[in-house]
């Protein structure tokens, strides 16, 4: 029955027109990505995921022993979703930025500073993104949480302290990104382009996981700075967008981005044309405390336009309590249903072109 949505046809009009059809609950769990804590996951997630009532699970370093553990792990994830009556794979994902941010041992090693400063960055960036994609698939996942493209303002500042901006000029970060996207993805795993619209102006203090942040920078410097390398990297095919948790006064002076239409609809959908799939930063995120419970997080976010939401608490009652607010609000008229379904069918046709 998801195959409609990957054609991109309407479903039903209520949940119980056809008993084939996915439950609201179904529906909403396509949005989802579960997290848990420890090396085993839990009942609760693999029932979850049995019903049809998850796209995907995040994976951090506290859930990875060894390449031989998680591919175990995978694999029983990927049984689980086999008894789904949603006949999809799994989107399973993790940070493997390179450098300092990677949750596998191995590739790639260089972080995006030192890509940028190798004496042939393309092909650095190239041959990290191939490295990256490999050690993934290597163990069955098949999204990366990167690269990011903030182009960094000062050195030292919250980006660039980790070494994870590419460089303080967008074009160079433009022609990086689009070089590690493009390899990484001919591998067989899916980019994810972020934060958008950027995260490179924020000081060393200024993180969105500990508390709200503003970045007051025009319309203008947001545009060809920080925005600049997305239109590369959306040539290139990427598959996903990660939206950051800063407010932007430029262009929504009362919301977060991930929670703003106007950055996820009017600025990266309208104005730089992403059709792909858009997934929140983490849904527990600091920046977000003063937007309420997981729930109304998750509703607002869906309602900003916001595809798949990231529940990365390390606990897989996050992500049920987020699948209950969404199912409630499709059920009750809160979110627009054919903005739910296209939002599902994006979702959809990422998963079915990956294993």
């Amino acid at each position: 029955m998801l195959s409609l949505l990957v054609a991109g046809l309407s479903i039903l009009p209520t949940a119980q027109a056809d008993p084939a059809a996915p439950s609201w609950r179904q529906l909403a769990g396509q949005r989802i990505v579960y997290s848990y804590s420890g090396l085993t996951p839990p009942d609760s997630l693999l029932r979850h995921i049995r019903a049809g009532e998850a796209a995907g699970v995040i994976f951090f370093g506290e859930n990875i022993s060894s390449e031989s553990q998680i591919g175990a792990v995978i694999t029983q994830l990927r049984q689980a979703q086999a008894q789904s009556p949603i006949h999809l794979p799994l989107l399973l994902m993790t940070d493997q930025e390179g450098g300092l941010v990677r949750r596998l041992p191995g590739e790639p090693v260089l972080s995006e500073k030192q890509i940028g400063q190798a004496a042939d960055p393309v092909a650095a960036a190239t041959a990290a993104g191939t490295g990256a994609g490999r050690n993934l698939a290597g163990v069955g996942m098949n999204v990366n949480l990167g690269p990011v493209l903030d182009v960094y303002y000062q050195a030292g500042n919250f980006i660039d302290q980790y070494q994870r901006s590419y460089s303080n000029d967008p074009g160079t970060v433009a022609a990086l990104g689009r070089a590690f996207v493009t390899a990484q993805q001919a591998a067989g795993v899916a980019a994810t382009a972020k934060h958008f619209p950027g995260l490179g102006s924020a000081t060393a203090a200024q993180d969105t996981d500990a508390g709200p942040v503003t970045l007051a920078l025009s319309r203008s410097q947001l545009r060809s700075v920080d925005e600049a390398p997305y239109p590369a990297a959306i040539a290139a095919g990427v598959k996903l967008v990660m939206v950051s948790w800063a407010t932007y006064p430029a262009l929504d002076p009362n919301r977060p981005a991930g929670l703003s239409p106007t950055v996820v609809g009017r600025e990266l959908r309208g104005r730089l044309g992403f059709t792909g799939v858009t997934v929140t930063d983490a849904l527990e995120a600091g920046s977000l405390g003063a937007f309420g419970t997981t729930g109304q997080r998750a509703v607002a976010a869906a309602l900003a336009g916001m595809d798949l939401l990231l529940c990365a608490a390390r606990d897989a009652t996050q992500g049920a309590d987020a699948a209950t607010a969404l199912t409630n609000a499709l059920a009750g008229g809160q979110l627009d249903r054919a903005a739910f379904h296209a939002a599902v069918g994006r979702i959809s046709a990422l998963r079915a072109g990956l294993r």
